[in-house]
């Protein structure tokens, strides 16, 4: 098993920043990528950024691309998103997942407890 906690959300005008993290723990040897998703009342969790484990490959959304960063300390095990210019539609809850990667919720069986990150117009 997989452990996830992240923190960091909450709210914040437009334009601001906010960093989440994700903690990762237990038996993380079979983990190949952290991917952050967010998700919206009514809406399926959507792909936001991911980083591999060693933290040499990046990926992000187009929506997110420019404006959020991830990346990960490799002594804690924990990733990190830092997300900035911050607009009232990034509003949803957030949660990091852990697997062998894609992009689509589906394909990751382990799961933080999300964070609710609001941006204010």
């Amino acid at each position: 098993q997989v452990q996830l906690v992240e923190s960091g959300g909450g709210l914040v005008e437009a334009g601001g920043s906010l960093r989440l993290s994700c903690a990762a723990s237990g038996r993380t040897f079979g983990v190949s990528y952290i991917t952050w998703f967010r998700q919206t009342p009514g809406k399926e969790r959507k792909f936001v950024a991911t980083i591999s484990w060693s933290g040499a490959t990046t990926y992000y959304g187009d929506s997110v691309k420019g404006r959020f960063t991830i990346s990960r300390d490799n002594a804690k095990n924990t990733m990190f998103l830092q997300m900035n210019s911050l607009k009232p539609e990034d509003t949803a809850v957030y949660y990091c997942a852990a697997g062998l990667g894609g992009v689509v919720a589906a394909e990751y069986n382990y799961w933080g407890q999300g964070t609710q990150v609001t941006v204010s117009s």
